[in-house]
């Protein structure tokens, strides 16, 4: 008889193992990967308060403000009474005004006025500024795997021990300036903490989530085969468990049919017919403006495990990724022409983390007449793919399959760099394949 997944279960387990390492174990660091929406901020929350209840300091190390914000008001919605310090710059307008509210939290732009919190959290960038006598005893860095080795580099002597945790499928390390001198050294600076990490201790505890309580049933067989094929995961719910319903009818066009498909099957392809096109390309750009007005105009309600009742599909729960600033800023003028507001339209590298009911994503490759490694990148597709609980409507010109196969890679090989697998091409051609069964041609 074959055992029944119990995501619960399964991810009960992990958690326990990764909690058991962290905080009875003799290893300096454990490796956490986690796939999209598998609950990573919550296991990063639930460490720092099982750790400051076993009475040990912990410095948290995340990397953006907006991430440390998001930390500090989960921390005070799970424990009011726990003190938290939030150590930040001496910007104008250093933090969320939110925290303000939290009696709980003490905010400083220097350390030295927090010392003796339980728990103290700020940027990676901020941490490297820090001199301490006495190091953490703990560390929980957030998002590790968008975390440059250099900027690891910078805080580790802050720390005796850390719990590293992060999706190796996204979008890796951001650097403003070249890095091929360092390329194959196991100190490349550009490339990510866990990498370097693991290249220096590869006997370090590694540990994954398996469950993402994000992905519908209909998307996380084809994300975890595509970007994560030697890590997989389950999602947390099942076909059914999830439904998008709209009250206004189809009137037929091209984005109301994707629109319909994507409702019932959780994909949807609106394809334009194939041309080389500018990076902005205008019938693209209003075809992702009208996907989305159509989505608002037909008054969708999505049911979920959350709750029973229908919930409408209000323009705070819908996406619109890209690859480019420009094109968010193309489709954004666009919107506002259909009148549509208060919908988030941004570039994958701002997407990551976040979470929404339907995305529409412009394809990075569409129109294009070749084939970049930025386009091919496997973290921003990835990205692009795994922000929905429901649906996720693609938007692209036809022939991008030609394109991939008439263009092969033309970067460098750089011996000793570990090969990211599965590479672009790789990762396009499987999720170009999984949408040509939902595809629905278009001429505007």
């Amino acid at each position: 008889m074959t055992a029944v997944f119990d995501p619960g279960a399964e991810a009960g387990r992990a958690t326990d193992a990764i909690l058991r390492d962290t905080l009875h174990g003799t290893a300096r660091g454990v490796v956490v990967d986690s796939p999209p929406g598998a609950g990573k901020s919550t296991l990063v929350v639930r460490a720092a308060l099982e750790l400051a209840d076993a009475g040990r300091p912990l410095m948290v190390v995340a990397q953006t403000n907006a991430q440390v914000d998001d930390l500090v008001v989960r921390l005070a919605e799970k424990n009011g009474e726990l003190p938290v310090g939030r150590l930040h710059s001496s910007d104008a307008d250093p933090y969320d005004k939110a925290l303000d509210d939290l009696p709980n939290v003490r905010k400083s732009a220097k350390a030295g006025e927090l010392a003796g919190l339980p728990v103290v959290i700020s940027t990676a960038a901020k941490w490297a500024h820090v001199k301490v006598d006495e190091p953490w005893r703990h560390a929980i860095v957030d998002e590790a795997y968008q975390m440059r080795s250099d900027s690891l580099l910078a805080v580790a002597g802050l720390f005796e021990r850390a719990l590293f945790v992060g999706d190796p499928g996204q979008l890796d390390p951001f650097a403003i300036v070249g890095a091929e001198q360092w390329a194959g050294l196991s100190y490349d600076p550009s490339s990510s903490a866990v990498t370097t990490l693991l290249a220096h201790n590869p006997e370090l505890p590694q540990h994954r989530l398996p469950v993402s309580w994000r992905l519908p049933a209909s998307a996380a067989p084809l994300v975890s085969d595509a970007f994560y094929p030697y890590t997989r995961f389950r999602s947390g719910t099942d076909h059914g468990d999830r439904r998008l319903n709209f009250g206004v009818p189809s009137d037929g066009s091209g984005p109301d049919r994707v629109i319909d498909e994507a409702a019932e099957s959780g994909w949807g392809l609106l394809e334009l017919p194939a041309r080389h096109t500018p990076r902005t390309d205008p019938e693209a750009v209003r075809a992702v403006a009208t996907v989305v007005r159509r989505l608002l105009d037909r008054g969708g309600a999505a049911t979920s495990e959350r709750s029973p009742d229908p919930t409408p599909l209000t323009a705070d729960r819908i996406a619109v990724g890209t690859a480019h600033r420009d094109q968010a800023a193309a489709i954004r003028a666009a919107l506002a022409e259909l009148g549509v507001t208060d919908v988030t339209v941004d570039t994958a590298n701002r997407l990551q983390g976040r979470e929404f009911d339907v995305t529409v994503v412009l394809h990075p490759l569409s129109g294009r007449p070749d084939a970049t490694a930025f386009h091919l990148e496997t973290g921003r597709l990835c990205v692009l793919a795994s922000r929905h609980r429901h649906a996720c409507i693609v938007v692209c010109r036809a022939g991008v399959t030609d394109l991939l196969d008439d263009h092969p890679s033309t970067e460098p090989v750089q011996l000793g760099v570990t090969v990211k697998f599965p590479d672009g091409w790789e990762a396009n051609h499987a999720v170009l394949a999984h949408l040509a069964e939902h595809r629905v041609s278009w001429r505007p």
